[in-house]
């Protein structure tokens, strides 16, 4: 079968460059389905882009469809014709079904007996057709954050498309759309001239002939040139650029052909804070920022220029005018902010609403500040932590108000800022720190008391919200509300903090009892929520599904206790006569399952041998785990239970416990049921799953 090459590109005005991987992963996924379904074959699926262009080139592309013989049963004989030979209701409708006439009928032998079938030959479609059709489709289902129209076009698209190219070997595939004709012209770099048409006459030369105007179309090979030219740069260099491979991609997919220029800026605003100007560079100008090889910031950056290389020198000084004014800026701020004291800013967090029904955000620091002195009583940190947690809570949200941030340039610099500005105003270095801090969701490095007030912070934000009827979905959670609970999670557990998480939920409402409602409007709500976090943090511990059910059904309030006890059976598990334990728990909780509330174990009552054996170990075991249980030592614990575990079973071998009389039979429930809330204390053994 004949096969050919096949390039489809559609040319449009520049796309932001946070738009194109969706669109050009969009149009991957649709050719590579709808080729499958429409079973054409070929070799390799090449994809291209540049702001200006999505390209996709396939190779070996079959130019027909292969014909099919399409064969359909219908029902037995018998029941497809009627005793004087008519057809039958069933039959009539198997027909109608498959687009087919009564004379189109055979017979078909099946296992099941005679069959009526009809086979039908389908006649292949060109490839041509099938590919003009599937580009106007292709082009609706690219979908963008935002879109717009133009023109008379009915089209939606991020930006106007320009044109088309349609080449299925070296003939153009004729198809029109959203008012273009499609041709075999693409377009090079507009730096030479706006209207810069190039005639593409064989798949092959694509490239090549867009290298020719200052295109090179292979992403990864633009970003190849890239790395390699600030590579260059820098060989036996004092400096180096500040490696940011977000800032990489980025630039990738807003250049179609790279030329890195390093540029400076006056040294004098190297006196602000060091990430005011690398987020100046980063976020604002898309350039790159230079240090020493000591690390310490250069005032130097490179950029990536789209233009021509030879202009590259005028090119960098329009560079530095517009990073000067972006610096100038940011001095200005930062001067005006740091006039007064940084706590200065505090009162007027009352001029920002945090949420409509939960008040202003000092109201928020307010509670922040209560939460977070609740939390240093309860896992008792020294006098000077508790001081750092307090006083970083009352400035946490401080630099809200600032110059840097109001102006909503700097807004990536949040709890940064604030923390540098405490700093200036001369806060302690543990206090500032926690206002950039209390903004992370576990980061090993995080201080006690930045960990303190980030807790605080992040539960007072769930419960408000959830409070006031915000609750999650599972496809909007516009206040971050997971991210943040698994950060609460997680940074108890990192600092294995012993703190009843419901306690501190229940606190926390308390204290937003005036803006709900109800005064615990959703309380449990968010203990569910909180449970399903606790759940996702001892997945993240590799900890197996049915250990995890195990030990939530007893408690998951105190999180480090909770981990410990899953961490000991987790190692347990791993043993040979684990299984036998499990199974003697089971059949303990199974006998006296329907079993009404027990009343105390009558010793007097026990006549057999291994009923005494089986309590007497029990009450030992219950005063050595009570002694283990506050050390939190469940491994010990579980290897104490295993070897009891023996005697358990020996007890149903020798020991019948249904027995007619009612009394007997009851005090050996209540022996069972003793036992079973020892264990307990553990974990629900019940809830494991085991291969009998």
């Amino acid at each position: 079968m004949d096969k050919k090459d096949f390039l489809f590109e559609v040319g449009v005005e520049e796309i932001p460059a946070a738009y194109i991987a969706g669109a050009i992963k969009a149009i991957k996924d649709n050719f590579e389905i709808n080729l499958k379904k429409a079973n054409l074959e070929y070799d390799e699926l090449q994809l291209f882009s540049t702001p200006r262009r999505f390209t996709v080139r396939i190779t070996s592309l079959q130019t027909q469809q292969k014909d099919e013989v399409i064969e359909r049963i219908g029902p037995t004989k018998e029941m497809a014709y009627t005793t004087d030979g008519n057809l039958t209701n069933a039959a009539l409708g198997f027909l109608r079904g498959a687009g087919a006439e009564e004379n189109d009928i055979i017979i078909k032998q099946t296992p099941k007996g005679d069959k009526i079938a009809i086979s039908k030959a389908i006649k292949g479609k060109p490839t041509a057709t099938i590919l003009i059709s599937l580009i106007k489709d292709i082009i609706t289902e690219i979908k963008f954050q935002k879109s717009m129209k133009w023109g008379n076009s009915k089209l939606s698209f991020a930006r106007p498309i320009r044109w088309i190219l349609a080449l299925f070997g070296n003939q153009i595939l004729q198809l029109e759309f959203a008012n273009i004709t499609s041709s075999n012209i693409t377009f090079g770099n507009r730096f030479q001239k706006l209207d810069n048409p190039i005639e593409i006459n064989s798949t092959n030369e694509y490239e090549e002939k867009l290298a020719g105007v200052f295109v090179i179309p292979n992403r990864d090979e633009r970003k190849k040139i890239i790395i390699q030219q600030i590579n260059e740069l820098f060989i036996n260099s004092d400096e180096k650029v500040i490696e940011n491979n977000k800032l990489l991609e980025t630039v990738t997919d807003l250049v179609e052909f790279p030329t890195a220029v390093i540029a400076d800026f006056d040294k004098k605003y190297l006196k602000l804070p060091q990430k005011v100007v690398t987020l100046t560079l980063s976020e604002h100008q898309k350039y790159f920022s230079i240090s020493k090889q000591d690390g310490t910031l250069s005032n130097k950056f490179l950029f990536i220029s789209n233009g021509d290389p030879q202009y590259s020198n005028l090119i960098k000084q329009g560079n530095e005018k517009v990073i000067t004014a972006r610096l100038e800026d940011a001095e200005f701020f930062y001067k005006e902010d740091t006039i007064q004291p940084f706590d200065t800013f505090v009162p007027k967090l009352s001029e920002v609403t945090f949420q409509q029904k939960l008040g202003t955000v000092l109201e928020k620091t307010e509670r922040i500040k209560q939460i977070t002195k609740f939390i240093c009583d309860e896992i008792e940190l020294e006098t000077e932590v508790k001081k750092h947690s307090i006083d970083g809570a009352n400035l946490c949200k401080a630099d809200l108000v600032t110059m840097m941030l109001a102006e909503k340039e700097f807004t990536k610099l949040q709890g940064y800022i604030g923390h540098q500005y405490a700093l200036k105003s001369g806060e302690d270095i543990e206090t500032a720190r926690v206002i950039e801090e209390h903004y992370q969701n576990g980061d090993e490095k995080m201080s006690l008391a930045g960990s303190v007030v980030a807790i605080a912070d992040k539960i007072d934000t769930i419960c408000g919200i959830i409070g006031v009827d915000m609750v999650p979905t599972g496809s909007k959670d516009p206040f971050a509300l997971r991210r943040a609970a698994n950060g609460v999670v997680q940074i108890i557990s990192n600092n294995n903090f012993e703190i009843d998480i419901n306690k501190l939920i229940n606190i926390t409402f308390e204290l937003l009892k005036d803006k709900l409602d109800k005064p615990e409007n959703n309380k449990d709500v968010v203990y569910d929520f909180f449970k399903q976090r606790v759940h996702w943090l001892l997945k993240q511990k590799q900890i197996d599904y049915d250990i995890i059910e195990s030990v939530m059904h007893i408690d998951h309030s105190n999180i480090p206790d909770l981990i410990h006890r899953a961490e000991a059976l987790q190692e347990l598990k791993k043993q040979a006569n684990f299984i036998k334990l499990v199974l003697g728990f089971k059949r303990v909780s199974n006998i006296i399952a329907e079993v009404e509330a027990t009343s105390m174990v009558k010793q007097e009552m026990l006549n057999e041998k291994m009923e005494q054996t089986l309590y007497a170990q029990y009450l030992e075991l219950k005063i050595e785990i009570n002694t283990l249980l506050p050390k939190k030592n469940y491994q010990k614990i579980l290897e104490i239970l295993v070897d009891y575990g023996s005697t358990i079973d020996k007890f149903f071998e020798e020991v019948l416990v249904n027995v007619e009389d009612m009394e007997i039979k009851q005090n050996r429930y209540n022996i069972l049921s003793c036992i079973r809330e020892l264990f307990l204390q553990v974990a629900d053994l019940n809830r494991i799953v085991v291969d009998k």
